[in-house]
This record gives structure tokens, sequence and C-alpha cells, in this order.
């Protein structure tokens, strides 16, 4: 399996330390050149006449986008490591709260489920277990849940004191 370092391409350390230091340069030039291009034009109300330096907004001002995605790209993969250093605990234990406040509502479904699925069958008259409606043998003690008729032989419950098919007396 490769390491982490083999995935990233060789030159990353090193773009990543230029837009490091790029990055806030070029952001820093940006709000100087926004700072006096509004103090300028702060200055031209005063009466000291027109703005003369109020251009410098126009370079400024995309300057200081071009600095931010720079240090947005240069600083992302720290800021990513911080914020999943801060969010995994915090999810880790939302899933155990959730994990240990529903598991009774679980088990109780799954209960519910389950006496369902065996409510179809038939109760063993030796130990009362619910087994499945198929079923010729208890599953939890083995005994016959059918007996034949002996007069036409059809497989009436166990506990049954005359045939369903014929009537005739099971003994």
């Amino acid at each position: 399996m490769a390491s982490p370092g083999d995935r990233i391409n060789p030159n990353h350390t090193k773009v990543r330390a230029l837009l490091r230091v790029l990055g806030p340069i070029v952001l820093a030039a940006g709000l100087l050149c926004a700072v006096a291009a509004f103090v300028s034009f702060a200055r031209a109300f005063g009466g000291s006449g027109p703005p003369r330096l109020f251009w410098l907004g126009f370079v400024g001002l995309p300057l200081i986008f071009v600095g931010g995605v720079l240090c947005k790209y240069g600083f992302m993969g720290a800021v990513s490591r911080y914020a999943a250093g801060e969010q995994a605990p915090v999810a880790a234990d939302t899933l155990n709260y959730l994990a240990e406040e529903t598991r009774p509502g679980v088990r109780a479904g799954a209960s519910a489920v389950r006496e369902g699925l065996r409510g179809e069958g038939r109760a063993c008259p030796a130990c009362g277990e619910r087994n499945d409606g198929e079923a010729r043998f208890c599953d939890a003690c083995g005994k016959p849940l059918a007996r034949g008729c002996p007069a036409c032989e059809a497989q009436n419950d166990a506990d049954a004191r005359f045939c369903d098919a014929c009537g005739a007396a099971l003994g």
C-alpha cells in the first residue's frame, strides 16, 4: 500500500511553501493599496483636491482576492486537519450516543419482528415454544408438533383429542 507521501505530487510541498509565502505578501500589498485609495478618497472631502491615489483601489481589491485565494490553497491542508481534529471526536460521541440510546428500541423492534414471524407457527404442547408453521418437531424440546390420525392419516395438533379432517378420536 502506498504511503501518503507517495500519493502526493513530489513538488507539492514546494508549491505549498510558495503559496504560504506569496499569499500573505500579495494580500498585504492589496490591503495597502486599498487603504491608500480609501485615505486619498476620504481626504478629497476635506478640501485637499481630487483624490490622486483612488486608482489604487482598482489594483488593491483584485490583489486582496488573489492573495486570499493563494492563502486558502497554501493553508488548506492545515485548516482541514484542524477542522477534522475538532469534528471527529464530536462525531464519534454522537454515534456512540445514538447507538447506546437506540439499543433498547432496536431490541424491542427485533423482538416484535421475531415474535411476529414466529406467531404464524404453532406452539409446542409440551414446552409452549412457538415454532415455524411447517415444523414437525419442536425447536426447543424435540417433541412432535403434530399427530397423525389413525383413521385418515391427517396431521393434527399434538394436543388435539379429535381429528380435524374426519373427527375420529386421536386417543
